[in-house]
């Protein structure tokens, strides 16, 4: 596995975007809607990465976008998670672990303080993954935040 930085319009991580909102119209019923621009993903305000399998195909993605104090909840030196996603034949191996690595490291190196993430309750094993990194439940933040199936999550970087 190669974890590479890309831009959040890169092709392969258009390919990935579609397939992840194929799994979120599965599981909830529609697709994310969360406003999402390339810049966001910009060092040093982000990082948005695409992990490549031994025959360079993209089976994983993750990034981060600097957040700070506003209307939605969020805290000021936030960094937000976002887009975290494995394929299916490609989970169980560690991708999502090693991904949000670099994330965190990245973050903290870019002067945030806290990471945060918003998930669904119908994305057990997402929830299982941040809690076992250390992300414990923290009040509502973001698009999602009036959602009866929203979680988040924050931990100190």
């Amino acid at each position: 596995m190669q974890i590479r930085p890309v831009r959040y319009d890169h092709p392969d991580a258009r390919k990935l975007e579609g397939v992840v909102q194929e799994e979120y119209v599965e599981r909830y019923g529609e697709t994310d809607v969360t406003p999402l621009a390339p810049e966001m993903f910009d060092p040093p305000g982000g990082l948005y990465l695409l992990a490549y399998d031994d025959r360079d195909r993209p089976v994983a993605t993750g990034g981060w976008r600097a957040q700070d104090r506003n209307e939605q909840g969020y805290q000021d030196g936030d960094a937000e998670i976002k887009r975290m996603f494995v394929v299916r034949a490609s989970r169980g191996k560690g991708l999502a672990r090693s991904i949000l690595a670099v994330l965190e490291d990245s973050a903290r190196e870019a002067g945030r303080v806290r990471m945060v993430l918003e998930t669904g309750i119908h994305q057990p094993e997402a929830i299982a993954l941040y809690v076992s990194e250390g992300y414990a439940p923290v009040t509502k933040f973001g698009h999602y935040r009036f959602h009866d199936e929203s979680r988040c999550y924050a931990k100190v970087l």
